[in-house]
């Protein structure tokens, strides 16, 4: 009788838990990682310097590359700097910016990655997406999976926690991405994934319901986790579509209209998912996404990230040219500009000062 399965792409390693980099060496010596030592380490100069002193002994084999931003030159350099080391892999010690530029160099390269983050900022430390800053604004690039996750939560307590908190909003917001899945599903027809939909549900549900904050362990835990599976759901999808709907769609937008003043992704997402759960009329879900949003320290209204309420209709209003193809509430009401402007204000009202 045949085995009827699929193989899902997952990293081969997934360690979280206080004081994890402490076996980092351990993880990287695994022989379907690195069987010579020879790593190549791609560092930002905050978080991931300051790390490189505690960790730098146990690699010998290691070279360390400081990689100055999040744009795709600074990727391109980075592979072309690795690709002539005759290295195992890469590893992306630092916050997300890092992590995806040494994502990209090592698809360039075609070498394994792993994923080494200082903070929960987003949902891509595991996702088969490098998102970086070009010359037209800011790409999302296909690459493979990290082979390992290694996220260390007593590092994590350390990271500013504006960029642990933006992660709640990204983790949150699959939420509202599901939901327009489904909506594209029944209107259109549009195949859903029940595996990936599954993974990226339950992940913002066990964030959404968890009654602690970042300064709880557990709290971090089940944040790190949800991100990690939000990442190997789009992995199992082979796109975005379990973590990004209308939520990300008004994140884009104030990306590239307002590009020297666009708040962190998940705040902007979190933001996002409320207003769009409220715009598909379900207003109690919108209500204690918003609760939960605030609880965290997170924006609801578009002042909370200086925006004004102008600029907030603007952004939802261009929102569906960001995803060409992509259905979501926005494109299945084609608000006008005035409709935005009236449901944005019994939004207001809904959810209170």
């Amino acid at each position: 009788m045949p085995v009827l399965t699929r193989l899902i792409p997952s990293p081969v390693v997934v360690d979280i838990r206080a004081g994890a980099l402490d076996d980092l060496a351990g993880v990287l010596a695994d022989e379907r990682i690195s069987h010579s030592g020879k790593l190549a380490v791609a560092v930002s100069n905050g978080s991931g310097a300051r790390l490189r002193e505690r960790l730098a002994p146990a690699l010998p084999g290691a070279s360390w590359y400081e990689v100055g931003g999040g744009t795709l030159d600074d990727a391109i350099r980075l592979a072309g700097d690795i690709k002539a080391g005759h290295y195992d892999a890469v590893v992306g010690l630092g916050g997300g910016k890092i992590i995806d530029c040494a994502k990209f160099a090592a698809a360039r390269v075609g070498l394994p990655l792993v994923a080494v983050p200082t903070n929960l900022a987003h949902d891509g430390l595991c996702s088969p997406v490098a998102t970086l800053d070009n010359d037209a604004g800011r790409g999302s690039y296909g690459v493979p999976n990290p082979i390992a996750v290694v996220i260390d939560l007593d590092v994590i307590h350390e990271a500013p926690a504006r960029f642990v908190r933006a992660g709640i909003g990204d983790a949150i917001s699959n939420i509202s991405a599901i939901a327009d899945w489904e909506l594209a599903n029944r209107v259109n027809g549009e195949k859903i994934d029940g595996l990936a939909a599954a993974i990226a549900r339950q992940a913002g549900e066990a964030v959404l319901r968890h009654p602690g904050g970042i300064g709880d362990t557990d709290f971090l835990q089940v944040l790190a986790e949800a991100l990690v599976l939000s990442g190997i759901a789009m992995s199992v999808s082979g796109d975005s579509r379990p973590s990004s709907g209308a939520c990300h769609e008004i994140n884009h937008a104030f990306d590239l209209l307002f590009p020297k003043r666009a708040a962190a992704h998940g705040e902007q997402c979190g933001l996002g998912a409320a207003f769009a759960m409220y715009l598909r009329g379900a207003h109690e879900e919108s209500a204690y996404m918003a609760e939960v949003l605030r609880r965290h320290g997170l924006p609801v209204l578009p002042q909370e990230i200086g925006f004004t309420d102008d600029e907030f209709v603007r952004a939802v209003e261009f929102a569906p040219q960001t995803r060409p193809g992509r259905y979501t509430i926005l494109e299945h009401l084609d608000l006008t500009t005035d409709q935005i402007k009236d449901i944005y204000a019994d939004y207001v009202k809904a959810i209170g000062s």
